[in-house]
């Protein structure tokens, strides 16, 4: 054996001396954690652990809170598609129509329930903690298994993994684009050149925020490049390409024939593929304007250190992160860093937009907890401290705080008030398929996530501002605070009422129900309001 160069042993007596320090007090618990540590990494169940923790955690309970005001808008497009037979894409959306059609096939198949509207989503979720596991071949087994579990057990991405939203679509599709991108720089195969085209192509095809994305992976690359004078990278010369042009042409006519296919409606609606470049000018205003959902520029920052304990943790060793050897770790440590730059500069900030830029922060966590050289086994408890109040905070956010307006997190989200409403209209139809036949008259502003809630009721009208039916008086009601005098001026009969709140930052309303139809449901009640007589028609004259 060679022997081993004085400064390599005086490294090693260092590291080792420093590892021997770290808790000296409890030796058996550090053999009991490199026990574990050895046995889990070496594990070929330890993946599927990972992957059946994330889909327990993401379906456990799925429909315990009502939908989201922006679920009950994307259940309603569908909705609108079952009448038109295409999605008429809005630029003023600025959502991509993918997840809209992916919706429309859950719901054919399923039925419109909550489950439904949810489940595509929560595959997608489950999906990334997989695509995490994946990318062993670039940063190493420990690291992509640890970043797997910190995705699996993370707060936010089980929150939004349960949300009928298009972010995790963003984040599915960007992280396979970097997949794409890795491996056709280690390998260079035609399969990596699909991964990274398919990437772009479901990013474009979910949501306008991926030009932040693909502006952010290309700065990182001169950014990343200038760093390798500074300290050299391990590999950095890629593979011999072994893909042609060939394979390059139809990787990327594929790409714009799924993109026009979806943009234009399936091709019933060719107006909506200039929504690619028409997007941008109300999507710029409307980050530049904030549109009522303005935030300062420490807001990521803020519900990263409440929430996200290895993001937080991973973000601050971006600091250190060109002392990584390894070209992906650091090339996601400064792609990372930007994006949370890019995110901050927007004034339009809502919180489930923080998934979409802080999965690079779970490798980089990751990598300093199972790469780190000194003080080894301390670094293993504060990860194991990080992870384990991850997921303490990820069961107490969706379990029992899932629509607590104090919660950061639960944002916009629908109260359970609305069941108050839609309960009785639901259990009548269901008992008599005849009810979905009642009038009703939803008399208020943004309504939402009623549309959708309610519209196997054929009968259901939504009037705003100073629009009212001709007819005030139906089965059902639910009028605005500031308009009940005007609507009860003109009701003639007699209904039950109850307040209702259907989310935070709006009026209260007041539900109506028609004391004739509904009166099993009030049982031991006198109905609340009853009409004024109807002035008579006047007799015609002789």
């Amino acid at each position: 054996m060679k022997p081993q160069p004085p400064v390599t042993r005086i490294r090693t007596a260092r590291a080792s001396s420093a590892e021997a320090g770290a808790l000296a007090d409890f030796p058996l618990l550090g053999d009991y954690i490199d026990t574990w540590k050895n046995a889990l990494a070496e594990s070929e169940w330890t993946p599927w652990l990972i992957i059946g923790l994330a889909a327990f955690l993401r379906f456990l309970l799925l429909g315990m809170k009502p939908p989201h005001f922006d679920e009950g808008i994307n259940g309603w497009f569908v909705d609108q598609m079952l009448r038109n037979g295409f999605y008429k894409y809005d630029p003023t959306n600025y959502h991509g129509p993918l997840h809209f059609y992916v919706l429309f096939l859950s719901q054919t198949l399923f039925g419109r329930n909550l489950w439904a509207l949810r489940l595509p989503v929560v595959l997608v979720s489950i999906s990334c903690v997989w695509l995490t596991l994946k990318f062993e071949p670039f940063v190493g087994r420990n690291v992509s298994r640890l970043a797997a579990l910190a995705m699996a057990v993370s707060p936010g991405f089980v929150f939004y993994g349960r949300y009928s939203i298009h972010e995790a679509w963003l984040v599915l599709f960007t992280m396979l684009f970097f997949f794409g991108l890795f491996g056709l720089w280690k390998f260079g195969t035609a399969n990596y050149l699909w991964c990274a085209g398919m990437g772009l192509t479901g990013m474009i095809l979910s949501k306008e925020t991926y030009i932040l994305h693909v502006g952010c992976a290309v700065i990182a690359v001169a950014v990343c490049w200038i760093s390798n004078y500074f300290n050299e990278l391990d590999d950095t010369r890629p593979a011999t390409q072994t893909w042609d042009y060939v394979d390059l042409a139809v990787v990327i006519g594929t790409g714009v024939v799924l993109i026009i296919f979806f943009y234009s409606g399936t091709f019933f609606n060719w107006n909506g593929v200039k929504g690619l470049y028409q997007a941008y000018l109300p999507w710029l205003k409307t980050g530049s304007e904030g549109h009522g959902h303005e935030k300062p520029w420490y807001y990521w920052l803020r519900l990263i250190a409440r929430y996200e304990w290895p993001v937080l943790g991973g973000l601050v060793v971006c600091l250190f992160s060109i002392r990584f050897k390894n070209v992906a770790l650091r090339y996601l440590a400064i792609y990372g860093v930007g994006t949370v730059i890019a995110y901050s500069i927007v004034k339009y900030k809502t919180p489930w937009c923080i998934i979409s830029f802080i999965w690079p922060f779970t490798f980089i966590f990751a990598a300093a907890a199972a790469l780190t050289l000194i003080y080894k086994r301390a670094v293993y408890v504060v990860s194991a401290i990080l992870l384990t109040g991850s997921l303490g905070y990820c069961i107490w956010l969706n379990y029992f705080r899932c629509t607590t307006e104090t919660e950061p997190y639960v944002y916009v989200q629908t109260y359970n008030d609305v069941y108050k409403f839609t309960d009785p209209l639901l259990q009548l139809a269901h008992s008599d398929p005849r009810a979905y036949q009642l009038v009703g008259h939803i008399i208020r502003a943004s309504p939402y996530p009623l549309p959708w809630m309610l519209d196997d009721f054929g009968r259901v009208g939504y009037y705003e501002k100073d629009n009212l039916p001709a007819k005030v008086d139906g089965d059902f009601l639910l009028v605005q605070q500031d308009r009940i005098a005007t609507v009860e001026a003109k009701l003639h009969e007699s209904y039950y009422t109850l307040p209702i709140t259907i989310r935070p930052y709006q009026d209260p309303s007041k539900a109506y129900f028609n004391a004739k139809i509904f009166k099993s449901f009030f049982p031991g009640r006198w109905p609340d309001f009853t009409g004024a007589e109807p002035t008579p028609a006047p007799s015609p004259t002789k």
